[in-house]
């Protein structure tokens, strides 16, 4: 048996940072990872899929080069074998330079394998058993399957798979109306693809205010996306072009299917029951404020806990126990202001409570919004779509929510995001004094209509 100060299993956005400051104090570390370093952010999330949306958008505004006086003779083409060669490239590199940095710490040992538990604090990785006081889950979570029918016969590809296609779909089905599903949808519309979207729920991207899924539609609708939302019931079946797809009796003929309706944790086959960790009944790890588990020096990092499944949540869970194991301090997981981006173009930007979740606090709040038509920078550049949003108490002056769906929503967001993490009430916020031409110049303006609802 190999005893470490310290074990870590799963190389996310989470674990190594922490593996690598306990080694950088000479602890001696072992990080495990079944497959690849970076784990879903590096391999198949935010860093391969950000690099195919800068490519669509890249041949979105090629096509509209005419209405800025710009002239180029001949139709767009597109390379998909190029398009996935850039993203392969940015994994490759991400996931190399990580390789790099953990070599050249003297105390971490880089294990590839399968972990499980076999008791308490002991685990075994390719037929050897270790030990240490202290271990940190970091596995992640992987695309959810749902249970539809037909759907085991065909082809189906996850937002894992769907990233290294080198050919163009005829038609894209995508199953999932949400952040993922969404943002291959205008991807591949942009590459060229017929695209449909199905969503068994009432709208898309659900967790949104009413008024902003609405514009989300809009926006995707407006590039000859079709939507189906209020669907009850998915069918498919093996075709002689890809699969047939059957939505409340209306079928649809797909070259491709992509489903994208959810997240499971990865920590069915971790042996979590030999150690006596807890799980939800949907599998995330059960932690405290300070991420720890119910069973003494272990913790869960990352996607795997159910508090947040984004890279930056992810980073701020190392942050959090770097803090209080390393550091002497005190910092927890409900301190944390949530803001997450959904990167269709333009890109939403949201921090804190949606407009509903306000309103259900009981709260008296006060509303603005702002068309991106009366941006000066959206129409700068010929890119008007969206709207901002603000939510805030009408009693405290306390900023609640925040919502830019527009042109660099996911950059001017992060006025409203410093604001609110650093307390600043709105009338403070309101005589900030903003660069112009900015779409955060607007932010004052915005403020400034707040109003009662």
């Amino acid at each position: 048996m190999k005893s470490f100060d310290a074990i870590f299993i799963g190389a996310g956005q989470s674990g190594p940072f922490l593996a690598a400051r306990m080694a950088e104090k000479s602890m001696k570390v072992a990080l495990i990872e079944r497959k690849f370093l970076g784990g879903t952010c590096v391999n198949a999330g935010c860093m391969p899929t950000k690099t195919l949306v800068a490519s669509a958008r890249a041949a979105h505004v090629a096509r509209r080069g005419a209405e800025y006086g710009v002239q180029i003779p001949g139709e767009i083409a597109i390379d998909m074998k190029t398009v996935r060669n850039r993203a392969e490239t940015i994994i490759a590199n991400a996931r190399n330079g990580l390789g790099g940095w953990f070599a050249g710490m003297k105390t971490m040992t880089v294990i590839y394998g399968h972990a499980r538990f076999t008791g308490t604090k002991e685990i075994v990785v390719n037929g050897e058993t270790l030990t240490a006081p202290k271990i940190f889950l970091n596995v992640g979570a992987r695309p959810t399957i749902p249970d539809m029918p037909g759907l085991a016969d065909i082809d189906y590809l996850t937002s894992t798979g769907i990233i290294h296609l080198d050919s163009l779909p005829s038609h894209l089905v995508i199953v999932g109306g949400s952040y993922i599903g969404l943002e291959f949808a205008q991807m591949y519309r942009r590459f060229g693809a017929e695209v449909t979207v199905i969503e068994r729920g009432p709208k898309l991207a659900a967790r949104e205010d009413e008024d902003i899924s609405d514009a989300i539609a809009d926006i995707l609708t407006s590039e000859g996306i079709k939507i189906h939302t209020d669907v009850k019931d998915i069918r498919f079946a093996r075709s002689a072009d890809g699969a047939t797809v059957t939505i409340d009796s209306k079928t649809i003929e797909a070259s491709h299917v992509l489903v994208a309706t959810g997240r499971t944790p990865n920590t069915d086959d971790l042996g979590l029951d030999a150690a006596g960790v807890a799980v939800d009944k949907r599998g995330f790890i059960t932690v405290d404020d300070r991420l720890a588990t119910n069973v003494e020096g272990i913790w869960a990092l990352g996607d795997c806990n159910g508090h947040g499944a984004f890279t930056h949540t992810s980073y701020n869970d190392f942050e959090i126990a770097a803090a209080n194991l390393l550091d002497g301090g005190d910092r927890r997981v409900s301190s944390r202001i949530l803001a997450y981006a959904l990167y269709i173009d333009p890109p939403l930007g949201r921090v804190g409570m949606t407009e509903k979740q306000a309103r259900a606090s009981g709260r008296k709040i006060m509303v603005s919004t702002r068309p991106m038509s009366r941006v000066g920078r959206a129409n700068e550049r010929g890119e008007t779509k969206g709207f901002m949003k603000v939510v805030a108490d009408a009693e405290t002056k306390e900023i609640l929510g925040a919502a830019i769906l527009g042109i660099e929503g996911d950059e001017a967001i992060h006025g409203f995001i410093d604001a609110m993490n650093a307390g600043t009430t709105y009338p403070a916020l309101q005589w900030s004094v903003p660069i112009h031409p900015t779409v955060s110049e607007l932010i004052p303006t915005l403020l400034g209509d707040l109003k009662a609802v």
